[in-house]
Order: structure tokens, then sequence, then C-alpha cells
């Protein structure tokens, strides 16, 4: 029996109600027949960004491929990643939905590892290298392969791992013939670089890592951003302080497309859950539970840098005047035909808070979807549920993921003295026509705080 109300509709199952492709049941059907298969070079397991890679990849599937996300090739290996998932591989896999039993032979294919025999419809392999990231498909003699190369920058697996589940994503909804049969990528050190598969970035080693942060929404982005915060090589010794500030409860929702939000937390506060995750990542946490407005003022003590989640234009246009150094914030779409996309701003910039987020004219009445109109006529949602469920966000885990790996990317570049970005302007459907724009601020006197990073044992 589907719970139906505005607060348990999964978020990317939605797309095909909202789209009129399917009612809520037979789009939970369709869901529900959707499986992934992983596999991973049992000889590259011990490497830290593959695991990174093949535990985001687990993390981002189990949310959408709802008929089972299936790991090939697993042994019995040590977890090296920070996070709080367990002392082995195999314990990560499953705190984060995978399965080892029972693979099945006709699912889509993802493989990390190196250049292997293409199987299947759809087989894909992640890449990177440096900063870099992306996908081939998983025949495709690229220059990243079979090389033994110093682990990746953190984040580059992160970003890999959101593509190739988008791509997957795509397979399955459209079952377009082009999905997978293409490179897709890009750099974190230079997103504004369309060759980032041939064209070393020259990116730096990581050195420095951010000492404070203020983190504003928990939901979908924010979760994201502790993902990837949580697998950066902070030392035990100089933990990173956060500052969590959010209002809501986690909902039967939630999960669909948070990273860090499970069914056992419907109903706690995402503070308080966020919270108890980060401190066993091991990171110093304090929590604010009231809305982000211009209202606050930050001290001296406070983190001068924070990363913005929030989808509401107030708390946005606030966000230039409370006393941050630097801002770095991310919205995602919302329908059901955008919500692949997704915008960055840092701030501040050549416009204010109130330019860029500026009041919004009522827009049209949209038509409500048919399916909404249908449990309002059968008596499953009055008015006002229809109109709030009808009104509820699309989305879907691997784009927050993405979003992610370009935030906390912009705050490393500018601690090792790379360029920061205006705004950077995309969509996962179409990577290689993103927009990027540099940031002419001057904040070379600005010193957020950093600690060193730690460095990889050789």
């Amino acid at each position: 029996m589907i719970d139906i109300g505005p607060e348990t509709l999964d978020r990317t199952i939605k797309q095909l109600v909202d789209s009129g492709e399917a009612s809520i049941e037979e789009a939970y059907a369709i869901f529900a027949g959707y499986k992934l298969i992983i596999d991973v070079d049992p000889s590259h397991l011990e490497r830290v960004d593959v695991q990174i890679a093949l535990i985001t990849l687990v993390n981002l599937a189990s949310r959408i491929f709802h008929g089972g996300v299936y790991v090939d090739g697993l042994e019995a290996r040590p977890l090296h990643l920070p996070l709080p998932l367990g002392a082995t591989i195999a314990n990560a896999v499953i705190a984060c939905g995978g399965k080892m039993d029972g693979v099945p032979e006709d699912a889509p294919r993802i493989t990390v590892g190196s250049t292997c025999e293409y199987r299947g419809r759809f087989h894909i392999r992640t890449l990177f290298d440096g900063w870099r990231a992306g996908i081939v498909p998983a025949d495709y003699a690229d220059p990243l392969s079979d090389v033994i190369r110093p682990p990746a920058m953190p984040l580059a697996p992160v970003l890999a791992a959101s593509l190739a589940i988008a791509e997957a994503f795509e397979y399955v909804r459209t079952g377009t013939s082009t999905a997978g049969h293409f490179p897709s990528g890009m750099s974190l050190w230079s997103p504004h670089e369309l060759n980032w598969l041939t064209v070393p970035d020259n990116a730096p080693n990581l050195a420095v890592l951010p000492e404070k942060l203020w983190l504003i929404g928990l939901g979908h982005v924010g979760q994201a951003y502790l993902w990837c915060l949580g697998l950066l090589p902070y030392e035990p010794s100089a933990a990173l302080q956060l500052v969590l500030q959010d209002t809501d409860t986690v909902g039967p929702s939630t999960p669909s497309t948070s990273m860090l939000s499970a069914a056992s937390m419907v109903g706690h506060r995402k503070t308080r859950e966020m919270s108890a995750w980060a401190e066993r990542r091991g990171f110093r946490t304090s929590i604010i539970e009231r809305l982000f407005d211009d209202g606050f003022s930050i001290t001296h003590t406070d983190p001068s840098v924070a990363l913005c989640g929030l989808d509401n234009l107030p708390g946005r246009r606030a966000l230039d005047k409370v006393g941050f150094g630097l801002v770095i914030e991310t919205g995602l779409g919302s329908r059901y035909d955008d919500f692949r996309s997704l915008r960055l701003h840092t701030l501040p910039c050549r416009r204010t808070g109130d330019d860029i987020w500026t009041d919004m004219l009522p827009e049209k009445t949209e038509e409500v979807p048919s399916e909404y109109e249908r449990l309002r006529h059968s008596g499953v949602l009055d008015q006002c549920g229809m109109t709030t469920l009808a009104g509820k966000a699309v989305g879907a885990a691997f784009v927050g993921c993405t979003a992610a790996t370009l935030a906390v990317s912009e705050l490393l570049r500018f601690l090792h003295g790379g360029q920061l970005h205006e705004t950077i302007d995309l969509d996962l459907r179409g990577l290689d026509h993103r927009r990027v724009a540099t940031n002419p601020s001057f904040l070379s006197t600005f010193n957020p705080g950093f600690v060193y990073a730690k460095q990889p044992d050789h």
C-alpha cells in the first residue's frame, strides 16, 4: 500500500507523475523494476579513490534503482574511508543499500576500474585523476586508464559516481541508444575546460582544508555537502568545525533525495541527525534551529564561510548581509523537465543577493497534473493536499551530489590559490553545454581559516 501525501511521495518517482506518464501506483511499479550492477576490479580495491567511487555509487543508486543495487567482484577488504559506515567495504555497501548476492545478468552496469569488455546494452566506467572526473563506455581506450596514478582528489570520484548514476538513470528512463556511449566529464579545478579527458588541468595536490564552515539547509544539497566534506582527509587533531542550521524534520520522502537520511530518522530534526553523523565522522558541531534571515550577525568567532542549500528567496537574499566573507550557494531545478539542472553562485560578486534573487512576480498557475485531480476526486487527497503535493519539487540525489562537488571544490580551489567562479550553470543531460563565469571580486586579503590535510601514506 503506497502512502500518498505531500510529505510521503518519493521525489524522484514524482517525475513520472508530474509529466503525465504514469499514475502514482504505476510509477512506483516502474521504479521497482530498475536494477543496477556495480562491478569493481579487485586489484583496485585498496585505493581510497576507488572506494569513494564505489560507496558513492551505491549510496546514490539505492535511492533510485528500487529493484536492487548489486555489487559484483567485491572481496573482503578494510574500508579506508573516514565515513562512519563500518570496518569493511562490504559493511559500507550494505549500510548504503547495496547487495552482493543474486547479481542479475541483464541490468545496466557501471564499472570502477580499468578498461574492460563491454557487457550488456548499457555499460560505462567511472574515471578520476587529480581533480578530473567523468564517465566513458566500458571499453573506451582513454588516456587515464591502465596507468598507476596517485589517488585522485576525494571529490573527483564523487563527481564521477554522480555522473554515472545520472547516465544510468537516463538510460532506464528513456532507453535512448546514445546513453553511455560517449565520454562525459569535467575538471573540478578548471570547470570551464571542455577537453577534460585529454588536457591535464595542472591542479595541485590537496594540501589544506577548511577549518570552519556554516551549513545553511540540511536537505537534498546540504546532506550532499556533508558527504563530500566527510570524505576530505582531515587529521584527527584538526577536526572540521561546523555550524548546522535548519528548521525541518526528516520526512518520509527525504531519503529519496538526501544522501544521509534513512527511514529510521523520519520525524527527527535534521540538525540533530546530521550533527550526530558529523560527530561520528570526527567533526565538531553546533546547531541552530531557526530560519536563516538578515537578522543574523556573524561574529569573529563564527565560521566566515557558508555553504548554502536553501530553497527560499528571502533566505538567499540575506546571504551577503550577515557578515560572511564568502558564500557558496547552489540551487537545483524542481520540475519534471528541469530537475537535472543546477546553478552555483559565489558571494560577494558583481551583483548583490537582492539583485540575483529578485522578488519574482507570481507565475501563472500551471494546470494541476491529472493524477492529482484523480486523487482528489477519489477522496485520497483534499483540495489543499492536492495543491501542496503538486507543488512539491521533483529531485534526484545525484543532482544534489553533483552540486555539492562543485560547491566544496570552489572553496578548496580558493584555499589553494585558484579562481573562484561567480556562477556555474549546467544540466546533467548536456554537461558540455555548461556556462561558467569567473568571480572578479578581490578576495586576496580574506583568510577563511584552514588546517593542513592529511597526506596519503607512500
